[in-house]
């Protein structure tokens, strides 16, 4: 299309994304109690990614032809780290071991990247053998992420409905963007890799509508704590009330507090720390202005 080698499914993807990153961006500009500023910088990554790996290679492009694989490699690398990224922070997905930190999957791309993708290509002058050394080991490295992260959302108690729903939709957005090395495999085919790796952030998005959805349903569980955005000047709430409002995942832990269940309960619910069940609460705490569990229940509870 275009006189490019962009394939017209990821052109419809392209314009979906941005859709749906300008949307976001728009609703975002008008809420007060909800922080979306990671699922923007994902959207706007998913954006490049289908710029980039659509567009490029072309022979009009500045500088060595390498260059633009790099680019293309170096945004879809960027984009999936960030996508575990966003699951690791947004929905507090415990670490899965030292060797898997978001830090040392970074560390691991950029190896494979310089050390199997690039010296071979400058040594063969093949692209495909370069992506093929390049290719293999990342898919392994995705592949073993991909079991960790299944083997430990499996392992959830008591969870909820809404919990599971947010852990099965989890694991399918990191499978389909762990696959995205074997696509790389198997050559430059965007009618197939880019619907899959797009499908992830769909994925992401539908994890996104399902917990706002979920929030609308217990809106009136928090009436008094939106209620408070309002009247915080005369009643001497921290001024972060305002500024920075309560995050969703803050929102969802409230909500809990309010059913009154202990923070052991609350974090088999959502399949996370007790510990950080407690961090989430201290800042729910310190953002309405109250001191404890007891003071937050009588002056927010029903």
């Amino acid at each position: 299309m275009f006189g490019t080698s962009i394939h017209w499914t990821t052109f419809f993807l392209l314009l979906v994304d941005t859709f749906i990153l300008i949307f976001v961006f728009i609703k975002s500009s008008n809420l007060r109690h909800s922080n979306l500023n990671g699922y923007l910088i994902l959207a706007g990554l998913f954006v490049l990614y289908n710029l980039t790996g659509g567009f490029l290679p072309f022979e009009g492009f500045p500088g060595p032809f390498i260059l633009q694989y790099v680019i293309t490699y170096g945004v879809a690398m960027v984009t999936g780290v960030y996508l575990f990224y966003y699951i690791y922070k947004q929905y507090d997905i415990q670490v899965l071991g030292q060797l898997l930190t978001i830090k040392n999957l970074a560390i691991y791309g950029a190896l494979c990247f310089l050390g199997l993708f690039l010296i071979p290509y400058f040594i063969t002058d093949s692209l495909n053998i370069a992506r093929i050394f390049f290719a293999i080991p990342l898919s392994i490295i995705c592949l073993y992420f991909l079991f960790a992260f299944y083997m430990r959302i499996s392992k959830q108690k008591n969870p909820s409905s809404f919990g599971l729903r947010r852990n099965r939709l989890s694991v399918l957005s990191v499978s389909c963007m762990a696959l995205l090395p074997l696509l790389t495999v198997i050559g430059d085919n965007q009618w197939l890799t880019f619907p899959i790796v797009n499908t992830s952030f769909f994925l992401i998005s539908a994890i996104e509508v399902d917990r706002y959805i979920y929030l609308l349903e217990h809106r009136d569980k928090m009436s008094k704590v939106f209620n408070a955005y309002k009247k915080s000047g005369k009643q001497g709430l921290a001024p972060t009330l305002i500024s920075k409002g309560l995050t969703r995942r803050e929102i969802e832990i409230a909500l809990s507090i309010f059913d009154r269940k202990s923070y052991k309960e609350i974090g088999d619910e959502f399949f996370i720390a007790e510990r950080t069940v407690s961090k989430h609460a201290s800042n729910i705490f310190k953002k309405t202005g109250v001191k404890n569990k007891i003071e937050f229940l009588n002056r927010f509870g029903e």
